[in-house]
């Protein structure tokens, strides 16, 4: 080979190498300026905290992401009524009308049982519990596999730590009481009660304190002091039952379209991802440092009575709520596949949850 053409096979090996080199980062500019426009509806009126705006909200979240994401995924909130009703956000996002939705899963158990799960089981797991399920017992891609024949995928978005029985005109006393009663109750807590008699009826948020206090309903549950007093409830019912026996720990669920999932490159779905777990972080904590003086100003101003549900009604509860699971998990496969893995992870961590927070609130705090 003459001295010439090895020089010329040479010059041209190199600018083809300075080539792919110079080309890659041109490639990868390419991908990270692409930008995504996305909308977020709601089921949660306008302003609500921790479900519309503020620590751990949906309108958090977003911040976060367009944060952490340079921009690149841009998404417009809507809060309930302001594109869609309360909730047909399962619907909107199922067609591909909307690319997200922001709600609790088991406003969809009547679609899909297996839902109620994922936001909480009544006589279940607390926040600790429900969150370890979730991320390390299997939950989340159950989650997955639950929404694939709808052709959606969803996360945890926030979490309410435990929520309160509800507030209710007259105090229960009796298991007689609740035969006839009308309350609002969302999820499977609503199959329970109306099991035991209890007319129970979903409204959306922003529904609640209108119909308590013109007598439309007699009792409504909706989270716990914080929430419940800005809303108003104290001034509609007085008689304030705690600690609920029907969502030890509540999640929000961020409901994404698949198609729009799938379309996204896989660092916007671990901005997604990463930005809705330090948003159940800091919702639970926020929930936690604002509860406690709510609390106590219900009861020390606002004439409230607060008390727990008597012993035999918690234990009829107890009762109806095992019936429905297993009525509800022999029905379906899906469900039974969800609810056995649930309670399985529940049976070891209470047995932690025993010699750990148990014995410290009990016997060494003295709570």
């Amino acid at each position: 080979m003459s001295l010439s053409r090895r020089k010329f096979l040479t010059t041209a090996a190199v600018s083809s190498t300075a080539g792919l080199v110079l080309g890659a980062p041109s490639i990868a500019r390419a991908q990270s300026a692409e930008r995504f426009n996305w909308r977020m509806t709601n089921a949660y009126p306008p302003g609500s905290p921790f479900y519309v705006e503020g620590p751990g909200s949906p309108k958090d979240v977003i911040a976060k992401i367009n944060a952490m994401s340079g921009g690149r995924l841009n998404i417009q909130h809507f809060s309930s009524g302001e594109l869609i009703p309360a909730f047909e956000g399962f619907e909107a996002v199922q067609s591909g009308t909307i690319e997200m939705n922001a709600a609790n899963s088991y406003f969809w158990s009547g679609t899909t049982f297996a839902a109620q799960y994922f936001t909480t089981v009544p006589f279940g797991m607390s926040f600790m519990g429900h969150m370890a399920w979730l991320y390390h017992g299997g939950g989340l891609e159950l989650w997955h596999e639950v929404y694939e024949p709808y052709g959606m995928v969803a996360f945890p978005l926030n979490n309410t730590g435990v929520q309160m029985t509800g507030w209710f005109r007259e105090p229960i006393e009796d298991i007689s009481q609740l035969n006839g009663l009308r309350m609002r109750v969302p999820g499977l807590a609503g199959q329970v009660y109306s099991s035991l008699g209890v007319d129970a009826r979903v409204l959306p948020g922003g529904e609640i304190f209108p119909a308590l206090e013109r007598g439309v309903i007699d009792a409504a549950e909706f989270v716990g002091p914080f929430q419940d007093r800005r809303m108003g409830l104290h001034n509609a019912a007085k008689f304030y039952h705690t600690t609920g026996w029907h969502e030890p720990s509540t999640t929000g669920e961020l409901l994404i379209s698949k198609t729009h999932w799938d379309s996204l490159p896989e660092d916007l779905q671990m901005i997604v991802k990463t930005a809705c777990m330090a948003a159940c972080l800091e919702s639970v904590t926020w929930s936690e440092a604002v509860n406690g003086e709510a609390m106590t100003d219900l009861v020390e101003n606002e004439g409230v009575t607060a008390s727990m549900l008597p012993t035999p009604v918690v234990d009829a509860l107890r009762e109806a709520t095992q019936d429905t699971l297993a009525t509800e998990a022999n029905a379906d496969p899906l469900v039974r596949k969800v609810h056995d893995s649930y309670m399985a992870f529940k049976a070891n961590h209470d047995r932690w949850a025993g010699a750990s927070e148990r014995a410290w609130l009990n016997d060494i705090i003295g709570v």
